[in-house]
């Protein structure tokens, strides 16, 4: 066979209009420096849902016509898909495994017959590998192609897999025009029928997809029929789109920079909060909103709010900063509106401004660390795009990497990685939700259809996604920076003044955000430790939102003891030295607060009584209430404990003063919760803790 020169293939390719899979094709093909010519550009295309139902004709009709153009009879054709392909290797390989084929036209090759398994018994046998013909793919010398497609008359909408099967399974057309199939997927892999047989294989600086079948690695990888997310997954990585050597090499790539432009000419956002479940730390998810590195006046709110339990929380941001925003739409509890009318509204508020640029849905379970996310996501410039979050301490995130036949989560081979980090980069996914940025241009265009998050069977981010993905539009997830997690929502309960005290099993990570003093982890490598006394260690253990809230929680019970020496709350019913308090057991928090001593007092008493362990086990923990006109002090005593806490929850020189009187330290002031310690410094009061 002749010498065949790089310079002598053109690659033929249909797309009437530029998706989200023709520009990574174009990309692809770019990389290794193929010679593209599109046909049908600006068409409409009438050549059917060949997804489910035979089409493609219109491919043929194009490809006939621009072959009577062509009059290099030397040239050689690459006619492949475009949507759902992606290169893996070069024109070198492409041709020399070409003319090692010693066939004038070569087709890609199925498991799989399609769309007459009728036909199947007049297809030729082949020695080893895939006996049927795919349309996807072939390659060849114009003058065998324009003489195979020469007899085409058919409509746009009729098959075109038809059409070829029937001219290779005709012996006569066979020979003449000098057809075979790669039926070892040397050129070309076609995914359907074949998944179990692809994987990846991570070479120097580059990946490839190698079919462990007949041990072959193809040039061409074409996600047919029912494959477009295998052909995603595979492109996250082919041609060299991520490698471990490099990491992501595409992800700075057409990047939309805000740097250089006025923040009064950033795109202007609607931002959609929605509230569909008691969630705690709302008043947190506020401030950390409040917090977003992104000009107010750019930014409008779309608010939607199902549960009357967060009311409160809602109206008071509204109320102090909902001025701020350039608009706020808010749609209450009492409008009783399912899962997807919501969401169906704060996108049409984007879609029908048409100064709004983007749509970034936000759920109220989001806790957004990362203040320039917004940005971030923004300078990304991809269609839909989500950071990615995680529920700390599990692998549960809000992306899926597969899906299930059935449409569900499936967990692809990469997942674990990405949600731990191992693998960094923006990676085309099937599904995303809780958080993610949306082109406005979409919702205007190809995402027109008002009822976005609809179904009869899904719920609506699943149908949201799926409607997204069947107009082949690709959504992404990025983990090249830390954003945030989500939070669990389960077992809250909404029946306590400040339920998100109760929190520190669900949400630990946030719990102590929220409640632990940020000084904490620093008493020990900084010598935070004060010793105002033998055997009296003082250190920062609570904020002033716990103090406050542990405060209010209990004047909200109300139930205080009467101070005297009977109290039936304990064994035996007498209290020696009684105080005016209310026991953790009485606001159902004694599991909570065990777990708050042995997470965060424990270590500490170790750390200073060496060779001491402690399981944090107590008999009473309780929160007492001073004032100078009921109890003010309490006699000096010794506890029947192995160690006592004393936590102030107020502050001294601020909400009481202490004055000492014949040696017993008496608090001055209204409405206190401390427990009194012999000391100089009675900053250290408050709830008393009494460990056994």
């Amino acid at each position: 066979m002749l010498n065949v020169f790089s310079d002598k293939l053109l690659v033929v390719t249909v797309a009437t209009k530029e998706t989200d899979g023709f520009t990574r094709f174009m990309k692809s093909a770019k990389h290794f420096n193929y010679s593209v010519k599109v046909l049908g550009r600006g068409e409409k295309w009438q050549g059917g849902d060949y997804m489910s139902a035979p089409g493609g004709g219109q491919k043929v009709r194009l490809l006939k016509a621009a072959l009577d153009k062509m009059k290099d009879e030397d040239r050689i054709i690459l006619f492949i898909d475009s949507y759902d392909v992606v290169f893996a290797s070069g024109p070198k390989e492409l041709l020399k495994k070409f003319q090692q084929a010693g066939h004038k036209v070569v087709f890609s090759s199925e498991s799989l017959i399609w769309p007459d398994r009728h036909l199947q018994d007049k297809h030729p046998h082949v020695k080893e590998g895939n006996r049927f013909l795919g349309s996807g793919g072939f390659i060849g010398y114009v003058p065998n192609i324009r003489e195979m497609v020469s007899d085409w008359t058919g409509e746009d909408d009729e098959s075109d897999q038809l059409f070829f099967t029937k001219i290779y399974i005709d012996p006569a057309k066979r020979k003449s025009i000098n057809i075979t199939i790669d039926s070892k997927c040397r050129l070309f892999q076609n995914l359907n029928g074949a998944l179990d047989e692809v994987v990846l294989k991570f070479e120097d600086g580059r990946v490839r997809a190698r079919n462990v079948l007949y041990d072959t690695l193809s040039v061409v990888i074409h996600g047919n029929g029912p494959t477009k997310l295998q052909i995603n997954y595979l492109g996250n990585y082919i041609p060299n789109t991520w490698t471990f050597e490099t990491g992501c090499t595409v992800c700075h790539e057409d990047l939309r920079s805000l740097t250089a432009i006025k923040e009064s000419e950033y795109p202007l956002v609607v931002i959609g909060i929605f509230i569909q479940q008691p969630t705690p730390f709302v008043t947190v998810f506020f401030e950390r909103l409040l917090k977003l590195q992104y000009p107010k006046n750019r930014l409008k709110l779309f608010i939607y709010n199902k549960e009357a339990h967060h009311e409160r929380q809602v109206s008071s941001f509204l109320q102090d900063h909902g001025n701020l925003y350039q608009d706020v739409k808010f749609i209450g509890p009492e409008e009783e509106m399912d899962g997807a009318a919501p969401r169906n509204l704060g996108f049409d508020m984007c879609r029908k401004d048409e100064d709004c640029d983007y749509f970034f849905s936000l759920d109220i379970e989001v806790v957004l660390k990362n203040e320039n996310t917004l940005k971030i996501l923004i300078e990304q410039n991809l269609p839909v795009i989500a950071p990615m979050i995680t529920r700390a301490g599990r692998l549960w995130s809000n992306f899926w990497g597969a899906l299930s036949a059935d449409g569900y989560y499936a967990r692809s081979e990469d997942y674990v990685d990405i949600v731990q980090g191992r693998r960094e980069g923006v990676w085309n996914i099937p599904y995303v939700s809780s958080v993610y940025l949306v082109k406005a241009s979409l919702l205007r265009s190809e995402l027109s259809d008002f009822e976005l998050f609809n179904s009869n069977n899904l719920d609506p981010d699943m149908a949201f996604c799926h409607n997204v993905r069947s107009k082949g539009i690709f959504m992404y997830v990025t983990n090249m920076q830390s954003f945030g997690r989500i939070l669990s929502t389960e077992n809250y309960q909404t029946n306590h003044l400040h339920n998100d005290l109760w929190q520190i099993f669900e949400n630990p990570v946030d719990w102590e955000e929220r409640y632990i003093h940020e000084n904490y982890t620093r008493i020990m490598k900084d010598k935070l430790i004060e010793t105002p006394c033998p055997d009296v260690y003082w250190f920062p253990i609570f904020t002033d939102v716990a103090c406050n809230h542990l405060v209010e929680e209990m004047e909200n019970f109300g139930q205080w003891s009467g101070g005297g020496n009977k109290d039936t709350r304990i064994q035996g019913g007498y209290e020696n030295v009684p105080t005016i308090d209310i026991h953790m057991n009485q606001v159902n928090y004694e599991k909570e607060w065990q777990k708050f001593l042995l997470e965060y007092i424990a270590p500490v008493t170790e750390k200073m009584f060496p060779g001491y362990y402690t399981r944090a086990q107590f008999d009473l923990a309780f929160v007492v209430r001073y004032k100078p006109d009921e109890q003010p002090a309490l006699r000096p005593h010794h506890d029947a404990s192995t160690f006592t806490i004393n936590i102030a929850l107020n502050q001294v020189g601020l909400d009481f003063q202490v004055s000492v009187f014949g040696g017993i330290y008496v608090s001055v002031g209204t409405n206190l919760h401390t427990v009194a310690r012999k000391s100089s410094k009675s900053q250290v009061q408050t709830a008393i803790v009494c460990l056994s």
